[in-house]
């Protein structure tokens, strides 16, 4: 009726060994499928609870005719190992940005494989970037006990250097975009992430963490609490497919992942960017001899110098970029350049 070699979510994940004939009836408690969406297959585990089962589409399951059944699942239960993937590139400083993405749900196309095809992308990138402020911690684990694992082993490094992360996950499909605040928002990430989306995705949907659902449980638990959110496209427990059959490569798109590619990239650009500085002299400074005025002033002055002018009007060692750049209402990335031409030209330093 049914066949693993058909589709690996038949068996309900780790599933005991089991060789019997039951009746439908018998069967009937072991079967798992969704009437809402009857061409789909769900997707369901047992990791805690000792059982087993089957999943089918429902359609399959209406057909099944009264009568014996043979139920064989050739699995074997016994103690294991757990394997992740570590990259750890370091930058010029200490803090840490995390990204972490999960590798064991079968065949989930935009719930599961999407993660890992971003997250590899942007490690690429990262690599390849010269002058990496920031040290780039990018993980690859099971969900859930893989991060619990992880975190065990390197919690005190990492909740003393974390300054932002983010679980990667549901970044496939052409859907709008999602944001999961942290536990209590607020934080360099939350800030960055809603800067952007905000800015190129307006109309994103935002979750409290009351919606939360992947490892940001772990990593933003009490005795844990890192700053990390994330920023999907369709967020999991919300598209119908979600933990189907449907799922699959269909379902996602080379564009999808690239739109979040780079929206993953804007954020990360903005987090190396934001710094605090603070004006070095009293007053407004004279640009013009500086070289950052026009030397002929025209109506259109004030406009082309409006921002460099507000962001030392703002720059008092207390408001960071991304927080000057949100009260002015410009480009965090272009009030970065700004910042960082107006240091070099001494007006303002560069303070944290």
């Amino acid at each position: 009726v049914i066949d693993f070699q058909a589709s690996n979510l038949h068996v309900v994940g780790y599933s005991e060994p089991v060789d019997r004939w039951l009746s439908l009836e018998e069967l009937e408690g072991h079967l798992h499928s969704l009437p809402e969406l009857p061409n789909a297959i769900p997707y369901r585990t047992s990791y805690y609870t000792r059982g087993w089962g089957f999943c089918l589409t429902e359609t399959q399951r209406r057909a099944l005719a009264p009568g014996r059944y043979r139920a064989v699942i050739d699995s074997t239960l016994a103690p294991g190992r757990m394997d992740w993937g570590e990259l750890v590139l370091p930058g010029r400083e200490s803090g840490e940005v995390l990204l972490s993405t999960y590798i064991c749900h079968p065949s989930m196309a935009n719930n599961e494989l999407s993660g890992p095809v971003v997250t590899t992308a942007l490690a690429q990138m990262l690599k390849a970037m010269e002058g990496r402020r920031y040290t780039y911690r990018i993980l690859f684990l099971p969900e859930t006990i893989g991060a619990i694992l992880y975190l065990s082993r390197n919690l005190e490094t990492m909740k003393r250097l974390t300054v932002a992360g983010f679980v990667m996950t549901c970044m496939g499909d052409e859907g709008g975009y999602s944001f999961l605040e942290s536990r209590l928002g607020g934080t360099l990430a939350d800030r960055a992430a809603l800067n952007v989306l905000s800015s190129h995705h307006p109309g994103f949907a935002r979750h409290s963490y009351l919606d939360r659902g992947s490892d940001e449980r772990q990593y933003c638990s009490p005795g844990v609490d890192m700053p990390v959110v994330s920023v999907m496209r369709s967020k999991y427990h919300v598209y119908p497919e979600y933990h189907t059959s449907l799922d699959d490569m269909s379902f996602i798109s080379p564009a999808g992942l690239e739109g979040s590619f780079e929206t993953m990239a804007r954020i990360l650009s903005v987090i190396e960017a934001n710094r605090v500085y603070t004006a070095t002299l009293p007053c407004e400074p004279q640009l013009g001899r500086r070289g950052l005025y026009p030397a002929l002033g025209t109506p259109d002055t004030p406009k082309i110098t409006a921002t460099m002018r507000n962001l030392l009007a703002y720059a008092d060692g207390s408001h960071d970029v991304l927080a000057i750049a949100e009260r002015i209402g410009a480009d965090v990335l272009e009030c970065a350049r700004i910042a960082e031409t107006l240091a070099e030209a001494g007006v303002l330093a560069r303070s944290g």
